[in-house]
């Protein structure tokens, strides 16, 4: 049997039974749709995810008071935790590899400008802030003050909150009030928009140690240690944590670090992805199911073909080929259609729903497609062997 022979054979039952070709290749087409629609979302939250946490930067670690993991009971006073202060910061600032050093408080307050009032998150920040983080001044400037102690009453204003409260004016030199104390603006952030929830738009800044004593904190809630690039943050993390034990006396604070934070979240989101792309191959496996029905049923009503093809001189080989054909055929068109479908769809809803993230992975849409193949072998090899090793003589008595 020559190759163009065998070609012509083995899309020869397509045309024959068209509806029934049609709804085999659905089975395996609905399966691969499902597959890419619902990686396509995973993919695209797992990268929404990590941009967000990505925008503040990389190369960062934070002190936060109080250790993550303890042991034993209350051992009274000398279990208490001991706040972290600006003075903290400050050493920490001198540190080998530390690029900037931004203390950190937050709370809410309401602000007061030009006969309008508003309630507001207030960000209290050292003047590294800008640069320890991926945020940037539009106009006007943060505060330079080295000393922390006596930060002046400053404010920068985010982008939502110089619009509400002073339109098309120019917000610099002018004064506001934040909690009953007054600021003088010297500058407004770029807008940046939401970050983890957080609307960076709709936010002030000002010194960290003038909102200690807006919120009548007495201690810091976190240090950001921005360290240079291509740093290990072991190191970094090891000589923060010396300095910090010795001021402290023992380590009463934990470190998190960006980097690691963020490898463990990209674990996490490889998981959850992998996983909705597995719930979706299971309607891969009921199409598999479908073609291993289509094709024993197709050996059955062929039985005297494949007695006439055999009497005409086609080896058990050739025969075997030309069922394994016929199925992987059906399963790599279904799985083509269901690629388009799936794509189609999941831009689609990025079109209706702009704030879905959505994101096909291409790697994904490979494996998808070739899944889809190899089921279709796998559900072609019983029926083709059966077909393969009918006798001749008894086929063509079928007849």
């Amino acid at each position: 049997m020559q190759f163009a022979d065998l070609i012509r054979l083995t899309t020869s039952s397509f045309l024959a039974y068209r509806m029934r070709s049609f709804l085999t290749g659905l089975g395996i087409a609905i399966g691969i749709t499902a597959v890419i629609l619902l990686t396509s979302i995973g993919e695209g939250l797992h990268q929404f995810v990590l941009a967000e946490f990505s925008q503040f930067g990389t190369n960062i670690i934070t002190v936060q008071p109080g250790k993550t993991q303890t042991q034993g009971g209350s051992v009274g006073i000398f279990g208490s935790v001991r706040a972290l202060t600006l003075e903290d910061a400050d050493a920490l600032r001198q540190l080998p590899y530390v690029e900037a050093i931004n203390p950190a408080v937050m709370g809410n307050a309401e602000l007061r400008a030009n006969g309008k009032t508003r309630r507001t998150t207030v960000f209290g920040e050292g003047h590294d802030f800008a640069s320890t983080f991926t945020m940037k001044v539009q106009s006007g400037s943060f505060w330079n003050d080295d000393d922390n102690e006596q930060a002046r009453a400053q404010v920068v204003l985010g982008a939502k909150v110089r619009q509400e409260l002073f339109g098309g004016q120019n917000p610099l030199g002018e004064y506001l009030r934040i909690g009953g104390q007054r600021y003088r603006v010297i500058g407004v952030m770029e807008p940046k928009g939401q970050i983890l929830g957080l609307d960076m738009d709709d936010a002030v800044f000002i010194p960290a140690a003038r909102a200690m004593e807006l919120f009548n904190r007495s201690g810091l809630m976190e240090i950001h240690v921005s360290y240079r690039a291509g740093t290990d943050a072991a190191t970094v993390a090891r000589i923060v944590t010396e300095r910090l034990k010795d001021r402290h006396g023992r380590e009463d604070f934990s470190l998190v670090s960006q980097e690691q934070a963020l490898e463990v979240l990209g674990s996490v989101l490889d998981v959850i992805t992998f996983a909705v792309g597995a719930l979706g191959g299971i309607s891969l496996l009921v199409g598999g199911v479908g073609i291993l029905t289509i094709m024993t049923m197709a050996v059955t009503e062929r039985t005297a073909e494949i007695g006439l093809l055999r009497a005409l001189g086609a080896r058990e080989g050739q025969v075997l080929v030309l069922f394994l054909g016929e199925a992987i055929l059906l399963s790599a068109l279904g799985g083509a259609v269901g690629l388009a479908l799936g794509a189609g769809i999941a831009q689609g809803l990025h079109w209706l729903m702009p704030s879905l993230p959505v994101h096909t992975p291409w790697i994904f849409a490979l494996l998808a497609e070739l899944s889809a193949v190899v089921i279709g072998l796998i559900a072609g090899v019983a029926p083709a062997r059966r077909a393969a090793r009918l006798d001749p003589v008894t086929a063509l008595h079928t007849e």
